[in-house]
């Protein structure tokens, strides 16, 4: 099993928010923060959104299962910096 997308870690904010593609019109925050690769599991996304650590389009939120369409922007503040990805 490759290891690369841990090894190449989250892009930050202050970069290009790379964007990440979905096969439905929507996708729960929970979700997109596991497929984006801005949580490793599913434990530690409903950890990140309930502390406060996570915000949609410039707005913290809480609810890990907020829907997501194309173009909302998840930024996710982490002990390494911030990381973010853009619905595709």
């Amino acid at each position: 099993m490759s290891n690369s997308a841990a090894e190449s870690g989250p892009v930050s904010s202050s970069g290009p928010v790379p964007e990440v593609p979905i096969r439905d019109d929507v996708i729960r925050l929970g979700q997109f923060l596991k497929l984006a690769d801005l949580a490793e599991d599913g434990a530690q996304a409903r950890d990140l959104i309930a502390d406060g650590e996570v915000r949609v389009n410039g707005e913290v939120e809480l609810r890990r299962g907020r829907q997501l369409v194309r173009g909302d922007v998840v930024a996710v503040s982490l002990p390494t910096g911030e990381a973010s990805a853009q619905v595709g």
